[in-house]
This record gives C-alpha cells, structure tokens and sequence, in this order.
C-alpha cells in the first residue's frame, strides 16, 4: 500500500510539472554572431558646450551617460580634465549600461569630460565632451574688488563670499536693479572681513540709495579699527530731518581726521540717488548721479591700521556713536574699488550698469548736468578751449556754457550723417554778448556753406534772431527764424527740423519760420558737430562762441513733428 501511495505521489508531481510548462515556449540558447564593432557612448549630461553657473567657488555636477554594445560590455572608465572618477567592470544587463556619476571640485574655467568604453573583444569607444564653469560675475571696471547686488543674497560676487548677519538685517523688496535690495533695519547690519590687499591709498565705494529719514542719523558704510578715534579708516553716513538728509564722509589719516560735508538728498522726492565717494592723499569726493557735490582735502593719505572689517548699513561697533546707527534706507548694487575713480569713471560705471534708454528715440543726449557726455553714445566730447558750466539750468544741476575761444566737438558718423533729415532740440537762455555767435554747427569746411548745417544767432542788447543755413550740395537755403527778447532772461525751447524738402524752426512747440530746400542736406566731408560756436568752418562773420547757457540737447536722424516736439516740452 505504502509502495502505491509513492507511485501516485511521483506521477502528481510529474503531471504537475507538465501542466506547469503547458502553452510556454522552451528558452532556447542563441548564439550572439561575431562582435560588430565598438560600443557605443552617449553623454546626456553635460552636452558639448555646457556652462555652469552658480555661487559657489566649486561646483558639483552630475554625469548622464549610456554605453550600449551588441555583445557584452567589459568596462567603463569616467575621466574630468585627464583624472580618473569612475571605473565600472562589473554589470547588471551586459549589453546596456546607464548611470549618474557625481563629481565634486569643479572650478571657474574650462573642463574636460572623457568617458571610455571597451567590450570583450577589446573594441574602444572613446567620447569626450568639453564644457564650462563661469564666474557668477566678472569685475567690470578698474580696481572693482567688491560688487553686492542683494538679488535675494548678500554675497560678493567677486569673493564668493557672504558677510557675517548682526541682528535682522532684510531686503527691501524693491530694487533700483535687479530683483531686491538691502535694507539693514534696526540694531543691524552686515560685517564683511576685507582682503587688506584691497586697502592703499586709494579708494571709492558706489551704491544706488534710497534715502529714509528714520531714525534722523545712521551710519552707511564704515571701516575703522575701534571707537577710540577716528583716525582710521572712513565712516560714510548722514545726518538731517525728514525733509533733507546730508551724506558726508569722515577719513582717518593716521593722526588725525578728515571730514567731507557733501551734500543734501531730498528725503521728500523719494527717488534713487546714485552716491559715491572717493579717497585719494590730496582729496576726496562724493558724488551725486555721477556729479561732484564736495571736495575737501586730507592732511595725508588714508590709514588703514588694524582695520579688518567693512560694516554695510550702520556705523558698527567703531561708530555707532552720535546716533550713527543702523540705516532704515535701501542700498543696492554696492561695489567698492581699490582706486580713486574720476568723474568720467563714475559716470562711465553708471551708464554701463544702468545705461540710458533714449526718451524719443534720439540718437544724441547730452543734459550737461556737470559733464560733455553722450548718454546715447557714451562718450565724452572733446573740449576745445575752456568750456563752462553756467551755475543754472532748465533741468538737472546744471547747464553749458561755452566761454570765450571755447566749444565742443563730438562726431556725427552714429547720429545724422548719412541721412537725408535732421532735428536739433534744447533749452537756450540767450544772451547778447557777443551779438552775434554759432550755436550748432556742422560744416566740411569754410569755403562755402553747401555742406552740413549752421544754427546760428545775430541781433543787439534787446533782441536775437536764431537763423538756421542748409548746405544742400551745389548751393544752401537759409531760414531767417525768429527773435527772443533778451530782457526777459527766460529759457526758452529751440527746435530745428530738417526734411528732404523743408526747414522749420519751433521757439517753446511752436513753428516760427520755414523754409523750402532745393535739394536735401549734403554731409559730403562732414565729420562732428561743433557745440557751442561757429567754429574752424563758420567762424566768420563773427559767430565765433556762444556765451548763452545750454542745456538738454539732443539729436535726432529725423524730422520731427510738432506733436513730437511738444510731447518733449509738456
């Protein structure tokens, strides 16, 4: 009975095992043929040409890559910049392999990413990518060693370095570039450890500042060694009400102090305010949207003796005294340098980072607000003579004034040289002395008046009549204008327009004077603008320089309309 108990037991199995197997194709063994070739490589991350940008000094980055082989792969070696990273030998599916390596270290410049793949019958892949780190920032200008931006952090850009947070300091919010801007707030501030290397006898520091009168007095940027004296380092703060704060700068030379008393900022105007400050051995400077607001002059060159530490947004622990706490206004964009900038570098730094965007699509801006520079072009015109400010203006801080033998040049290749139309529009407060002067001027030469153009005044004490002279190649076209009358001493707008057929002067939006052209204004041979006189091809007739005051000039390479012009005036 036992024996046929064992006998049904081993048929169940069998049957079992059957069943089991019922409606499976059987694995059949394939013979894989003859190696076709080499493996093949690809790289998902990085690609050719990728570039990497972030905070950190070094950065990490992750390798995507496959290798495929129709036989069996036999190992894998991953290689950044000729060193080894990772090697594989041993695989999960023989024929298809992907992974993710990480690799750590990576620094500014130029990398190299080599991946090496070799099957069983020891064909070889190699396939090799190139990518890049990138500097977050590169300095932009002479001596730049430090540039905050406090787009949501408070890192240096150049360094790659954060400062130390005392208290609660915050962002503001708004921003005059970028996303955000500081805003140190009540008992803090931020403390950045300087690189003394950094610290000669020259300095400057540059921000964009959005001034508040509460508290009444706060410290702004501060270097100093202890709260002894201030013979050290420089304290930039402000002092005032609620209707004007002034920013002054205190400079320690080693045995003594040196104080600057620059200027008031408008605390009701609520407006972004570009201020920097200089420090030389002879002087230093604060400036107010690129225009110098004060000067004074040290006893000695600047003493950096056991300064360590840039306090941004208060007067810190050296000089917190007197009130000089933390500053409840916004700063951005903050940069420092290792030289004293010129009027024409700070200008230059703020035209670069916060370049002007033309009003009414002129080619040519100059406001004259304390300087011959080009907003549009972004140059400087060249001074003939010993051209002036006028200690007035229409708008802004101040006007031109071309003084006697004086004027200014600037070329006119980018803003009307080979067009067939022109305009010309500025404040003018005339003067009579001399009678009779060149105001704008464009020639090739002073044999004839067929080229450029020449706006120009003539008349007495009581009146002057602006004049216009079209060179139109083979001949010229004037255009008599109209008088201003001196005794008013009012600014008053002048417009020049020049068509293909026509020329029409506008005193404050409204036309004067036209005239017919013959043909359209030839520039053959005409090469700058004189600004402010005759000059070498219209000084005849006595239109030598101009003594009347100038301001917001601007050029155009086209005819504008009167709605134009008005829109300009209103």
């Amino acid at each position: 009975m036992k024996n046929l108990y064992k006998i049904i037991s081993v048929f169940a199995i069998i049957l079992s095992i059957t069943s089991c197997e019922d409606g499976i194709d059987p694995i059949t063994q394939i013979n894989p043929g003859p190696d076709a070739g080499a493996p093949v490589v690809e790289i998902a991350y990085p690609t050719d040409g990728t570039t990497i940008q972030d905070l950190n000094l070094e950065s990490t980055i992750d390798i995507e890559f496959e290798v495929q082989d129709d036989i069996e792969i036999s190992s894998v070696i991953v290689n950044v910049d000729g060193n080894q990273t990772a090697s594989f030998n041993s695989f999960v599916d023989y024929r298809i392999f992907q992974t993710t390596v990480t690799k750590d270290g990576i620094t500014t410049g130029d990398h190299t990413l080599e991946i090496i793949a070799t099957d069983i019958s020891g064909n070889q892949t190699i396939q090799i990518v190139t990518f890049s780190k990138e500097p977050p920032y590169t300095p932009l200008f002479n001596g730049e060693f430090l540039y905050m931006p406090f787009d949501g952090v408070y890192t240096d850009l150049i360094s790659i370095t954060n400062p130390e947070q005392i208290g609660n300091p915050q962002f503001a919010g708004v921003s005059y570039d970028g996303s955000n801007a500081f805003k140190a707030t009540t008992d803090s501030y931020l403390s950045f450890e300087l690189d003394q290397s950094n610290l000669g006898d020259e300095f400057t520091g540059a921000f964009w500042y959005k001034v508040d009168a509460s508290p009444d007095r706060s410290g702004i940027l501060t270097i100093g060694d202890d709260a002894a004296d201030r013979f050290q380092g420089f304290r930039l703060f402000r002092e005032g009400n609620s209707s004007s704060q002034r920013i002054k700068l205190n400079v320690g030379t080693g045995t003594g102090e040196s104080w600057n008393d620059g200027d008031v900022i408008d605390v009701t105007a609520e407006e972004w305010v570009h201020v920097a400050f200089t420090i030389s051995p002879t002087e230093t400077v604060i400036y107010f949207n690129g225009l110098p607001v004060n000067t004074a002059t040290p006893s000695g060159a600047i003493d950096w003796t056991n300064c360590t530490d840039l306090v941004i947004g208060a007067g810190g622990p050296t000089f917190d005294y007197w009130g000089h706490n933390s500053d409840n206004s916004v700063m951005d964009e903050l940069r420092l340098f290792s030289v004293a900038m010129s009027q024409s570098e700070i200008q230059n730094l703020i035209d670069v980072t916060s370049p002007y965007e033309p009003l009414y699509q002129e080619k040519f801006y100059m406001p004259f607000d304390g300087s011959n520079f080009d907003f549009v072009g972004s140059t400087d015109a060249t001074v003939i003579g010993n051209t002036l400010f006028a200690g007035e203006s229409y708008e802004g801080s101040n006007a031109f004034l071309s003084a006697t033998d004086s004027y200014l040049t600037y070329p006119i290749s980018n803003i009307f040289g080979s067009t067939t139309a022109f305009s010309a529009t500025f404040w003018y407060k005339v003067s009579a002395t001399p009678d009779r002067a060149g105001i704008l001027t464009v020639g090739d030469d002073a044999a004839d008046r067929f080229q450029g153009f020449r706006l120009f005044r003539e008349g007495n004490a009581t009146e002057q009549r602006i004049k216009a002279n079209i060179g139109t190649g083979t001949g010229e076209s004037w255009n008599d204008g109209d008088v201003i009358t001196v005794a008013a001493g009012e600014w008053v707008h002048i417009a020049l327009t020049v068509s293909e057929t026509e020329s029409k002067i506008y005193f404050n939006g409204t036309e004067v004077n036209t005239n017919a052209l013959s043909n359209p204004v030839d520039w053959t041979n005409c090469t700058e603008i004189v600004i402010g006189a005759g000059g070498p091809t219209f000084d005849y007739w006595g239109h030598a320089s101009d003594s009347s005051p100038m301001d917001e000039l601007r050029l155009f390479d086209r005819a504008l309309t009167s709605e134009e012009i008005n829109n300009m005036i209103d």
